[in-house]
């Protein structure tokens, strides 16, 4: 059975086999997909019987290129950090030693914390686009999003497809990848969603748009999906032209919903992907001159 240890390069290999993201069970699969475990080690249970020892080791492997400096996760998704997209193989020993190292040098309430981690396990840091100065509050607020959706436009398109990927992983889509070759009609990648006991496969398309996306977009793709899925799922960062959208809804046709830039940069920011927001606390004071005369 391998060690925890045996399975970190395996396991950062596998997150990279899913575009740079994946669930815990996406990564599990994959790794146990690509070391081809025979049936017999995959049915071995840890201590508890809880889960399968394969799944935990598989755990404590993430954990670790988390410390490592070469993944991060949120709530449902666990994606590689920038160091962890190019590391070599021939260095995860030196960083897996030296975080080891780390930890034990540090009190435990704060092995968790890590902070000083060897320069090449901290992944660069992100680079911050500033919002634009303006004195109208309500502007300034709304600022935000014209600064993201710039930055969507100027990703290049396999990077916005990740991007799309991420955002599905992250709203509960299980299996999801991304359509790797040219001549996928239209179809730039599929998720399975579940909903309560039932799932069913959704399959996306993004498009990167300054302008609308008009109905004739919409019957394209919905042409594109005949005879591969039920539902469809069209991301843009432009808008979509009232026409496009009574077309998504068509009576007796395959159903599209839609997510337009404003809707798309909303979702961004709720689940934090790219975008990270800070709580501000605001004191309006508010004078009661009746009061103070009648005193």
């Amino acid at each position: 059975m391998p060690t925890y240890k045996d399975l970190l390069w395996p396991t950062l290999t596998a997150v990279r086999d899913l575009d740079g993201s994946g669930s815990i069970t996406e990564i599990s699969s994959k790794v146990i997909e690509n070391e081809q475990f025979p049936e017999e080690q995959q049915a071995v249970l840890n201590n508890k019987g809880a889960k399968t020892l394969l799944e935990e080791r598989i755990g404590w492997a993430r954990s670790y290129l988390k410390g490592m400096g070469l993944l991060t996760n949120s709530k449902r998704v666990w994606s590689l950090t920038e160091y962890g997209r190019t590391v070599r193989l021939d260095e995860i020993e030196k960083l897996h030693r030296d975080y080891q190292s780390a930890v034990r040098n540090r009190p435990r309430q704060e092995s968790d914390q890590i902070t000083d981690l060897p320069r090449e396990a901290v992944a660069p840091p992100r680079q911050e686009l500033p919002l634009p100065n303006s004195s109208d509050v309500e502007a300034g607020q709304e600022a935000w999003r014209e600064v993201l959706r710039e930055a969507l436009l100027a990703m290049p398109p396999d990077a916005f497809e990740r991007l799309s990927q991420r955002l599905l992983r992250e709203a509960g889509f299980s299996n999801t990848h991304v359509t790797k070759l040219s001549g996928d009609g239209g179809i730039d990648g599929w998720g399975k969603y579940r909903i309560s006991l039932v799932s069913f496969p959704v399959f996306f398309q993004c498009k990167r748009y300054r302008g609308t996306v008009g109905a004739p977009e919409v019957q394209a793709f919905r042409g594109a999906l005949s005879g591969r899925g039920d539902r469809g799922l069209m991301i843009t960062t432009g808008t979509f032209t009232e026409p496009a959208k009574k077309e998504a809804t068509r009576d007796g046709a395959t159903p599209i919903d839609l997510i337009d830039g404003d809707q798309l940069c909303d979702l961004l920011k709720e689940y934090g992907i790219g975008v990270t927001t800070t709580i501000r606390q605001v004191e309006d004071v508010v004078i009661d001159t009746n009061f103070l005369r009648g005193m």
